[in-house]
């Protein structure tokens, strides 16, 4: 008779996962289809509600690092759980709000630190835990899950405010990032330990390795990580290249190609429609790209995908136009598989250079993403109203992407422990 070979548990982890960062994804569609709603009902200017939306990006990146030494010690499981219980908070609390300092403290506060605490710093983790063959690939699944919940809750969240109100998608978000907490608590594992199990790949002779010792002390874990890797060049150089790879995304392209469009007689719903087509190439470039980190040398990755995403940038300018010309199809296609291709490659690194402190070390690593993506925002908003047009901020992201293209390569000759390096036990406070 033939045996039926058992699913390895590592996938099962990694598809709740996958549906939980869905879920929590919902509130990255909510600002573009909420913005003018509040502006309408409750009179306030696009930029205090802009600035709700600037400090849940910053905390959605510091949290990140802090988040992952959350896990270490009270195991992933937990921190996601009360991770999507403050997302829902964050987003259904809104139908009750009178003033503008409630939507900061809703919006920017509570949703910022929900979502910063599922961010990539949650996969970097979970893979590094579950998995020693694949992890490239599961990387750029997981990474893709935020970009598939946006892609599944924005046409649905901007139907519901065309015909119930954004009071009713405000609603949605909260609901679904809610339904999903006892999935969360019934099958998402701290550790292969948890149930017998080596992680996916690992010799079977090795046994079910115990898990880690908890750390005293989440801050202290996270804060003494940074200072241990910031000694290194490796350390600079990813962080560098990452943060201007959240300048030329969501700073930049995110936040700014819509107006942009707009500004060359496109329509705005047809320049919205461009951008979900980013994030629908987004998936199947993050995923390739999670294949190829496990089969080619993740500095080479990145050297390629920053450098063509800074030739792809210099060529933008002469792109605009009222109509959506192929040459505009081809840039959105070609960016769209670079838009976070980046994120795979770059864990691949971090676990290389750091070890065991991979995930809290990536944490600070996406942490600059996320200020080079507020940096960008508001720098090229500037920009815009000082020269009139944006075509300078599109030359000078795509000098900075071949710059990072640099920064990627001189990981060559950046020295790096052993990637099973023993990782320094945090000072424990008398």
């Amino acid at each position: 008779m033939f045996r039926v070979k058992r699913l390895h548990p590592a996938w099962l982890v990694a598809a709740v996962a996958f549906v939980a960062l869905v879920g929590a994804a919902g509130f990255r569609a909510t600002p573009g289809v909420l913005l003018h709603p509040l502006h309408d009902e409750f009179g306030w200017s696009l930029g205090t509600i802009s600035l709700a939306v600037s400090i849940n990006l910053l905390l959605y990146g510091a949290t990140a690092p802090f988040a992952a030494a959350l896990m270490e010690r009270f195991g992933l499981r937990r921190v996601v759980a009360y991770a999507l219980v403050l997302v829902s908070a964050g987003s259904g609390l809104t139908v009750f709000m009178r003033h503008s300092w409630e939507l900061i403290a809703l919006w920017g506060v509570l949703v910022g630190l929900g979502t910063g605490s599922m961010a990539l710093a949650f996969v970097a983790t979970l893979t590094g835990r579950w998995f020693v063959k694949r992890r490239g690939l599961v990387t750029g699944v997981l990474t893709a899950g935020g970009a598939a919940g946006q892609l599944v809750f924005l046409p649905v969240l901007a139907l519901l405010v065309d015909n119930q109100g954004w009071r009713t998608a405000a609603l949605t978000v909260a609901g679904a990032a809610l339904a999903v907490v006892p999935l969360v608590l019934w099958r998402l594992r701290d550790h292969p330990s948890d149930l017998g199990v080596t992680a996916y790949g690992a010799p079977e002779s090795d046994g079910p390795a115990a898990p880690p010792a908890p750390a005293t002390g989440a801050a202290r874990r996270a804060l003494g990580a940074l200072r241990t890797a910031s000694r290194t060049p490796a350390f600079w150089l990813l962080a560098g290249g990452f943060a201007i790879c959240g300048a030329t995304t969501n700073g930049l392209i995110g936040t700014h190609f819509i107006p942009a469009a707009h500004d060359h007689g496109m329509a705005e719903p047809t320049a919205a429609s461009l951008l979900a087509l980013i994030g629908l190439f987004d998936i199947a470039g993050t995923i390739a790209s999670g294949w190829l980190t496990d089969r080619m040398d993740s500095r080479v990755l990145l050297g390629w995908y920053y450098a063509l995403r800074g030739l792809s940038l210099l060529f933008l300018p002469a792109l605009f136009a009222a109509t959506v010309r192929p040459s505009m199809v081809v840039f959105i296609l070609f960016y769209g598989l670079d838009w976070v291709a980046t994120v795979p490659p770059t864990v691949a690194l971090c676990r290389e250079y750091f070890g065991p402190a991979a995930p809290v070390v990536f944490g600070w690593v996406f942490a600059s993403h996320q200020f080079g993506a507020a940096i960008a925002a508001t720098a090229t908003g500037v920009l815009r109203d000082r020269l009139g047009n944006y075509d300078t901020a599109w030359y000078v992201a795509g000098g900075l992407s071949v710059g990072a293209a640099v920064l990627s390569l001189m990981l060559f000759k950046a020295r790096h422990p052993a990637a099973d390096a023993p990782v320094p036990a945090p000072a424990v406070a008398a």
